[in-house]
């Protein structure tokens, strides 16, 4: 797997990737203590704010900027958003109020959500060969699994010596340090699409995602992944500090065990997939994420929560929530010809987000309303609608060239001729012009 880091182009890239996501843990850190100072006992609702605020700008700010990554350096905006992020980070330690807070979130992931999807729009034209790109979207799961862990033990050592207002210092030199590192190397341009309105190119990755079946598969997928990430992400320190009344280092420990099963998918899977179509791989891990939800909400009824059973639980799903995210890039890469890719990259990022809009706050509240184990319930049920709505919108059959008819082209038309010069022919079907629906064979 580490053969690709030979690769200059992409080090740099994957080196940046993890100095910014560095950068954005201490962030995170530092922001619930700043809204702390400034609303006290109310810091959760400040806290629950700035998590929707950043919801809201990727769901709704990524579908615009994927319509202009096409038509813009992608060098240049990659660097433009990075140094608007440290701006942003900067100006953080000077807030006096809490609308501030909002305001500055707001343009921070309003930044992130045209960073991300053009940045991992970028990696699949520096490495074309699948086995390659599979291999850096487990790196990728890598980066973000080890943020996780290190950032929390960076900021706790940063926070023994200074105030954590120089942990904003931290995410500036994440942000600055990985402009550098995108500066430093050349990036392929985005291929040359045909001239659109910007609704259009808005529009164009949704469309195209959801007529794509195995793109709609993932999105039901998205829905089984982020039900059982709620569970974990909004649940855990009420199971560890309130159920088992255990201390912060228990809470750490039992996130890292989530994190552990994430990494631990994240190395196995490039072998896996060399063997295995990316479907019952994908499929596989959400039923394993759904099933340990099930499993642990009976574990509870029968004996109650125990510390063992809290970690087994979130390594299994740890593992399979990697499953089922990890490979997504290999399928919007196989859906969208290269200039589509920015758009398609922006819609998964915004639809899948707009999942967890849903599975966030629904976590929070089965919590409250209905306790461990009717939040486990809930969401698993949720959990399991996504994979029965993924099983059949995305069957086998629609990964398999497909036979169509084109009606509508001439005979001399190139498209027809490149496939036998005949109207009804059969190829991998990419919507695009000539394909604007899925053909039913």
């Amino acid at each position: 797997m580490l053969s690709i880091l030979g690769d200059r182009t992409y080090r740099h890239l994957l080196a940046a990737q993890v100095v910014a996501l560095l950068g954005t843990g201490l962030a995170t850190v530092a922001l619930g203590l700043l809204a702390y100072d400034l609303a006290g006992a109310r810091a959760g609702l400040v806290l629950g704010a700035v998590f929707t605020i950043k919801m809201v700008a990727y769901v709704g700010i990524a579908p615009i900027a994927g319509a202009f990554a096409e038509r813009l350096p992608r060098r240049a905006l990659l660097v433009t958003l990075d140094l608007l992020r440290a701006g942003v980070a900067l100006a953080l330690p000077f807030v006096t109020e809490i609308w501030q807070i909002y305001v500055l979130i707001f343009v921070l992931q309003s930044a992130s959500a045209a960073f991300t999807p053009t940045f991992q729009a970028t990696i699949p034209d520096v490495l074309p060969e699948e086995d390659r790109y599979t291999r850096a979207l487990s790196l990728s799961r890598l980066a973000y699994d080890l943020e996780n862990i290190v950032s929390p033990l960076l900021a706790g050592l940063l926070l023994a010596v200074v105030s954590y207002n120089m942990l904003f210092i931290g995410t500036v030199a994440g942000f600055v340090a990985s402009a550098l590192l995108v500066v430093s190397v050349l990036l392929p341009r985005p291929a040359p699409s045909e001239p659109r309105s910007v609704y259009a190119r808005s529009t164009r990755g949704i469309r195209i995602y959801l007529a794509t079946p195995r793109l709609r598969g993932l999105l039901a997928l998205n829905l089984a992944a982020a039900s059982g990430g709620a569970m974990v992400l909004v649940n855990t320190v009420v199971l560890v500090r309130g159920t088992l009344d255990m201390n912060e280092t228990a809470l750490a420990w039992a996130m890292g065990a989530f994190g552990a099963g994430s990494m631990l998918a994240a190395l196995l899977l490039p072998r896996l997939l060399d063997r295995l179509p990316d479907r019952p791989v994908m499929l596989g891990g959400a039923v394993l994420l759904t099933v340990t939800l099930l499993a642990m909400a009976l574990s509870i009824r029968l004996i109650g929560l125990s510390w063992p059973l809290l970690l087994g639980a979130w390594l299994l799903a740890g593992l399979g929530y990697a499953a089922v995210l990890t490979p997504s890039g290999r399928l919007l890469r196989r859906s969208a010809h290269a200039e589509d890719r920015p758009a398609i990259f922006a819609a998964q990022f915004a639809l899948s987000h707009a999942c967890w809009l849903l599975t966030y706050p629904l976590a929070g509240l089965l919590m409250t309303w209905l306790g461990a184990e009717g939040a486990l319930i809930g969401l698993a049920v949720l959990a399991t609608f996504g994979v029965a709505a993924s099983a059949l919108l995305w069957t086998s059959q629609a990964d398999t060239p497909t036979p169509h008819v084109h009606d509508d082209l001439p005979l001399t038309h190139a498209h027809l001729g490149a496939h036998g010069g005949g109207r009804r022919h059969t190829h991998p079907v990419v919507i695009d012009a000539l394909h604007p629906r899925w053909p039913v064979s």
